[in-house]
């Protein structure tokens, strides 16, 4: 099993996903739980699609931190 990165940003209407590690590998849903599984799918087709291409894979490499500062 693989693991990739995933930035998840909420928008007034629903949120939205992306790969850092995927160009172009995106998607949304009106909830929380609906947009980790869509991007969860995302990621398979994505991967799927760039192997029927015959392109290479990338790996995950980017790395996600929550960062505490002083507001």
């Amino acid at each position: 099993m693989t693991e990739y990165a995933v930035v998840i940003e909420r928008s007034p209407n629903n949120y939205g996903a992306w790969v850092p590690d995927l160009d172009g590998c995106v998607s949304t849903g009106k909830t929380l739980e609906e947009v980790k599984t869509n991007i969860a799918e995302a990621i398979e087709m994505h991967i799927e699609s760039l192997r029927e291409h015959g392109e290479p894979v990338p790996p995950p490499v980017a790395q996600v931190a929550v960062v505490q500062v002083a507001s």
